[in-house]
């Protein structure tokens, strides 16, 4: 049996190292931490959350739901362990984030057929089938390293050091965009008095603080975070964020309005005391079990700290709030996956080298779970000389794979799953619900049919 290695062990790494151990392939996972450390993480636990601690939503026959279901199907431990840390979050699916981080280490650590290596890696042995997930802070040699192997893959067409980048920073460290986190408070520093419970539409119980805010306070707000100092760019940084998590700042330049259409709309949330919807709405989210603290949905922003707590403090409810952690940038970094992988997640001309998580090109915690588990079969398959077999296209690992694998590689930006990736039905079907349910129902059916035929089934996929 061919040895695995598995360099990262983040939320992709951990859950393609299980997937091997469950298949009785030993794999050997690299993990840095805490020897090296990176700009955003916080511990040495495995599967450290940064960003957001929410998964999206759970709502039955919605993309995030079905790649959620199909991942559980497959036998998911990270999805099983969130779902055994969940704090309320109405609809959504959200964790105690140190919990979460701690349970998965325990579990992989104890794994006999795991062996954790606390070290960089910074080469590629091609002797070895490899599985590289280190995430969207890639260290630098590493980068370097992977940029070679890119390089030399004859379908690269002589890439340009603009294609394995949305930074267009320096070569060869051009892997990178840029990424930011929201802000943390603490609980008991919000003035219940001015803040309200609910959960969007009604949609799963009212879990959710939510400040409103009447057009003067707004207006107000506005103002205060156009004025507000951004940290200003080191020499090498030209930022690109990715659209679908811009800082406020970033969205504010675009116009009065925009913040109200974004992080800030009040659509869904009528304040229960006046029966009214507010002008605007600030969302804060539990972010542990003991509901301690907050953090601000979708306020990541790359203002300087003191800035922030004026700016934030002008939030109804907010004035005497104190932080846990302000929001911050930093660096993401991922591949030019079109080019470079196949369907199995292997590269084209390196076939005993794996990409899984957010360097492959995917955006979310749940798509980064789930090509680390995609991975994880693919590289036990190559270990025990079984076929590989690519998810099918209709479902929604399939579809997340047929994005990042088929994409324009000129134009390549890490996406989320959603609908939009599933083919559509033969059938036109105008009603959006009925559509997304038919969808659901077609991924699933294909997707059992894609477990039955895995030659070393976990538990799971074996009921």
């Amino acid at each position: 049996m061919k040895r695995v290695c598995i360099i990262g062990a983040g939320l992709a790494g951990s859950e393609a190292a299980w997937q091997c151990a469950r298949r009785g392939v030993p794999v050997e996972l690299f993990e840095m931490r805490p020897v090296r450390t990176t700009p955003a993480h916080q511990t040495g636990d495995f599967a450290e959350l940064v960003c957001s601690n929410s998964l999206k939503s759970e709502s039955e026959n919605t993309a995030p739901w079905l790649l959620k279901e199909e991942m559980r199907r497959a036998g998911s431990l990270l999805l099983e362990i969130a779902r055994a840390c969940a704090v309320p979050a109405g609809h959504a699916l959200a964790v105690d984030r140190l919990e979460f981080s701690r349970r998965v280490t325990e579990a992989i650590s104890r794994e006999p057929l795991i062996a954790v290596r606390r070290a960089e890696v910074t080469q590629i042995s091609e002797d070895a089938i490899t599985v590289i997930a280190t995430g969207p802070l890639t260290s630098d040699a590493l980068s370097q390293e992977i940029v070679r192997l890119s390089s030399s893959s004859s379908d690269s067409q002589g890439i340009s050091d603009a294609d394995f980048s949305r930074a267009g920073a320096p070569a060869p460290h051009n892997l990178h965009f840029y990424d930011s986190i929201s802000p943390i408070v603490e609980a008991d520093s919000i003035d219940m008095n001015q803040v309200y419970m609910a959960a969007r539409y009604d949609k799963g119980t009212a879990d959710y603080i939510n400040c409103p805010m009447s057009k003067e306070e707004y207006d107000k707000f506005y103002d205060a975070l156009l004025a507000a100092h951004s940290v200003e760019e080191k020499d090498w940084e030209k930022l690109n964020y990715f659209e679908s998590c811009l800082p406020i700042e970033e969205i504010a330049r675009r116009g009065r309005d925009t913040l109200r259409f974004g992080p800030m709309k009040p659509v869904g949330l009528k304040d229960p005391r006046t029966g009214r919807m507010p002008y605007a709405v600030v969302q804060l989210r539990q972010e542990n079990l003991r509901a301690d603290s907050y953090n601000l949905v979708g306020f990541q922003n790359h203002l300087k700290f003191a800035e922030q707590a004026t700016v934030l403090r002008l939030i109804p409810g907010l004035e005497n709030a104190r932080f846990l952690r302000y929001g911050q940038i930093h660096r993401n970094t991922y591949i030019n996956a079109p080019t470079l992988l196949a369907t199995t997640l292997q590269m084209k001309e390196h076939p005993t080298v794996l990409f899984a998580g957010q360097i492959c090109g995917v955006e979310g915690y749940v798509e980064s779970i789930a090509t680390g588990l995609m991975a994880g079969v693919s590289a036990a398959a190559l270990a025990t000389g079984s076929d590989l077999m690519p998810p099918p296209r209709a479902t929604a690992f399939g579809s997340l794979v047929h994005y990042i694998t088929q994409a324009d590689a000129r134009n390549f930006q890490p996406a989320n799953i959603t609908f939009d990736l599933l083919p559509p039905l033969e059938t036109r079907i105008r009603d959006r619900k009925q559509r997304h349910q038919l969808q659901c129902e077609l991924a699933l059916r294909e997707f059992a049919g894609w477990l039955d035929r895995d030659p070393l089934p976990t538990a799971a996929a074996q009921k």
